[in-house]
């Protein structure tokens, strides 16, 4: 018999026993970290059951993503034969998440040899190194607020730190003037709380006084009731009241957001019956470690308050520089587009930046129906590049309104980018850096006539835009992609040059213009990227699958076409021509007086064809009658008097007819050519002119007959608007003259400008058009 005291005859626990009953997790691992055991508290702590995990990678514990480095980190270091300690974030099967501090030691082999790991693992907070773990946790927690500067995505990422692991009830409201509003409400087990209870996310929130929260908010500093039951406070509403007793609320904590002395809102942290915990009350640890996880995180919403207002201003400020939301109504074409900022983070080593960014477009009216389209993207991101993008997309219209030929334009266009580069001072001081280069830009810049459905245009380092025919998708083939806008800085030799492209568009074809954005760098589930190849074909696919609908829908699905957040802006626009033919009437007549009421007439005839009202057509034809005279007249030659020129010579010893020698007879010209000398000047009238079989100084010239004279009149009917067009072989452009009181002329332009709605003249490869426009209806 053993007395007192005494140690028993046998005292043995078997190892396995031991383990099982131990509160602490105890996972091994082989060499090549493979699970080899966990014990029945390790079952409990990661939620698996049985032997599951045998055999499987230490990550099979539900270690999360992020912490994936951080185990291999772990198992590297551990067989080296040193410790390690850590805090894993894991997920368990049931979809909960929970934080643990493990420790992990070697394994070895009486031989001194590591075979492998032991981890000893608790959940954090309820292990008794509370002051270790606290530094863990505030780590972790410091991570997960750091990775995001939007504001829903902070207060997410703080509701999945706090709930359920430290809390089965959330709630944080932020200040949005003089009021709190909800901007959490999160609960253990996706329980949500009846309507008309507690205030639901959005709504206005009222702290009676001597609530705890408004406790928090007085004090500024977290507020700790330990029981519920033995403390009854006020509450905002008796029903929230009544919920509260329902749900059993066993321990409420409540820290003020304070950052830089202002008051941000309240956290507050409650325990319920939602959850079964081994002690469901906080106590005076949990409030100092809550208190300073309600610092980080007012700091965070502090942060991301301040980037949001920036974004917003930034995006506003972009917002006015592009087109509007819905495009203008064009003839012969249907257009929608859309513009998608990237997100901010993925900045790629260049700082965090605002979405906002440089990727830019347009649909610039022209003269007679005639439409302009611009894509383009200005290098980098952030205000720099969308002030230059607003300042481009002003130029561009500028330059537009000369109704030049795309590659004209273009070339304009880089003239201008090319003159944005200017000094700045360093901090460093003045050196050979101190020049800021031009921006690049690609650029494509089309121009398409609705009623002839030819479609100019030129590029510039652009991607080319996609074209559907018949259901067929394949990319509008560009002879010649151009320099970039702004590549050759000031200083440099060479000449880019943009090459001078046309196309006809066939009824019903669809173009799809899009910034690179669309295509570079989406991400793939296994954290690697879509080449641009794989990419364009993912947006080709999915416009040939939408094409048979309208352009809202193949935009839509061309933007949603390849996975993965948008690394960059993305600009989309796309462009449907019309299945029916637009009305057109065109003559060309002889420059004479006579043909003016002839050329009226015809315009008399197709407006009434067109439906225009009489009082309409009637100034529509007066108009008519205003710029054919005024091409007639200007087009018509004048006479010139003969003309007699002598050259003097000086006298020479006489020859065997008794006339010096060196004299000849005058040179003489005809009126004819006199003209023709008249009109050039200086290097136009280059040697090539001349022929000698032609031209025989020496004689009199016979007098030739000027060709004859032609105009072409072009009127065009659109949806609500006729355009009426001039063209003749004059290359002077007209302009609006000021005609004195006694002046028999010079009023015709005066009287277009003032009725017309618009009007205006540009070049052509053979002369000139002047045009106007007027609408069907007064």
């Amino acid at each position: 018999m053993n007395h007192w005291g005494e140690a028993p005859d046998e005292v043995h626990l078997p190892p396995e026993t031991v383990l099982n009953q131990m509160e602490m997790a105890v996972i091994v691992c082989d060499r090549f970290s493979n699970v080899i055991y966990g014990n029945t508290f390790a079952r409990q702590l990661f939620g698996f059951g049985g032997d599951d995990i045998i055999g499987h990678s230490i990550l099979s514990l539900g270690i999360a993503e992020e912490d994936h480095e951080q185990a291999t980190e772990l198992a590297k270091h551990v067989l080296k034969g040193g410790v390690w300690e850590g805090t894993f974030c894991n997920l368990r099967a049931d979809g909960t998440t929970v934080y643990t501090r493990a420790h992990a030691v070697p394994l070895r082999h009486p031989s001194g040899a590591v075979d492998g790991v032991v981890i000893f693992a608790r959940e954090a907070l309820r292990s008794n190194q509370r002051e270790q773990e606290r530094y863990g946790l505030m780590e972790r927690i410091g991570e997960r607020l750091a990775g995001s500067l939007e504001l829903e995505d902070t207060l997410r990422r703080v509701a999945d730190t706090l709930v359920p692991q430290f809390a089965d009830h959330c709630f944080i409201d932020l200040y949005s003037g003089d009021r709190l509003y909800r901007r959490v409400s999160r609960h253990a087990g996706d329980w949500e709380p009846p309507p008309g209870t507690w205030a639901e996310v959005g709504e206005p929130v009222s702290y009676p006084p001597g609530h705890f929260s408004a406790k928090a908010m007085d004090r500024r500093d977290a507020v700790l009731v330990e029981d519920m039951i033995q403390h009854r406070f006020a509450a905002p509403t008796e029903s929230s009241k009544r919920l509260g007793v329902e749900m059993g609320i066993t321990s409420v904590i409540s820290a003020p957001l304070l950052v830089r002395g202002e008051m941000l809102g309240v956290m507050s942290l409650a325990l319920s019956n939602l959850t079964k915990r081994p002690d469901p009350h906080y106590d005076g640890f949990d409030r100092d470690l809550l208190g300073a996880i309600a610092s980080r995180v007012a700091l965070a919403v502090d942060n991301a308050l301040l980037f949001e207002e920036e974004r917003e201003t930034a995006l506003a400020f972009q917002k006015h520089l592009l087109p509007g939301d819905r495009p203008p109504p064009l003839d012969g074409l249907q257009i929608a587009w859309r513009y998608e900022p990237a997100r901010p983070l993925e900045s790629h080593g260049h700082g965090i930046q605002t979405q906002v960014g440089g990727d830019w477009y347009d649909v610039i009216p022209l003269s007679a129906g005639r439409v302009g389209l611009v894509i383009g993207d200005v290098e980098g991101r952030g205000a720099r590049a969308a002030a230059v993008m607003g300042q481009l997309r002003a130029a561009l219209r500028a330059f537009a309104q000369d109704d030049k030929p795309p590659a004209d334009i273009l070339r304009k266009l880089d003239e201008w980018v090319r003159t944005m580069t200017r000094p700045e001072r360093m901090r460093s001081g003045w050196n050979s850096d101190d020049l800021v280069r031009p921006p690049l830009v690609s650029c494509t810049y089309f121009v398409y006539d609705a009623w002839s459905r030819v479609l100019e245009f030129a590029n510039a380092g652009h991607d080319p835009p996609l074209i559907v025919v018949d259901g067929q998708v394949r990319e509008l083939e560009f002879e010649s992609e151009g320099g970039m806008l702004g590549l050759r800085a000031p200083g440099m030799g060479g000449e880019i040059l943009f090459n001078e492209e046309t196309a006809e568009l066939k009824p019903g074809s669809t173009l799809v213009l899009y910034t690179d954005g669309l295509i570079d760098r989406r991400p793939k589930d296994d954290g690697e990227y879509y080449t641009r190849e794989e990419s364009r074909e993912m947006v080709r696919a999915a416009v040939a699958k939408a094409a048979g609908g309208g352009v809202e829908a193949v935009a839509n699905a061309a933007y949603d076409a390849v996975p993965g957040d948008i690394d960059d802006d993305v600009a989309i626009v796309v462009i449907r021509t019309a299945g029916d033919e637009l009305a057109v009437e065109e003559r060309t007549f002889t420059a004479e007086p006579i043909m003016v009421s002839e050329a009226r007439r015809m315009a008399a005839d197709a407006f009434a064809g067109w439906g225009m009202l009489d009082e309409q057509a009637e100034l529509a034809c007066l108009l008519v009658s205003e710029v054919v005279t005024n091409v007639v007249l200007h087009a018509t030659a004048t006479p010139a008097p003969r003309r007699e020129m002598v050259v003097p010579v000086p006298a020479g010893p006489p020859g065997r007819g008794g006339e010096p020698l060196g004299a000849p007879p005058p040179v003489q010209f005809n009126t004819d050519f006199a003209t023709a000398l008249d009109g050039f000047e200086g290097d136009d009238f280059g040697a090539d002119e001349f022929d000698e079989d032609d031209w025989d100084l020496g004689a009199d010239l016979g007098r030739r007959e000027p060709p004859t004279k032609e105009f072409r009149l072009r009127l065009r009917r659109g949806h609500d608007m006729v355009w009426v067009e001039v063209f003749d072989a004059d290359m002077r452009l007209p302009r609006i003259r000021s005609a004195g009181e006694t002046d028999e002329g010079g009023r015709g332009l005066y009287l277009v400008d003032q009725l017309a709605t618009r009007w205006g003249a540009r070049p052509t490869a053979d002369g000139k058009a002047v045009w106007f426009e007027l609408p069907l209806t007064p």
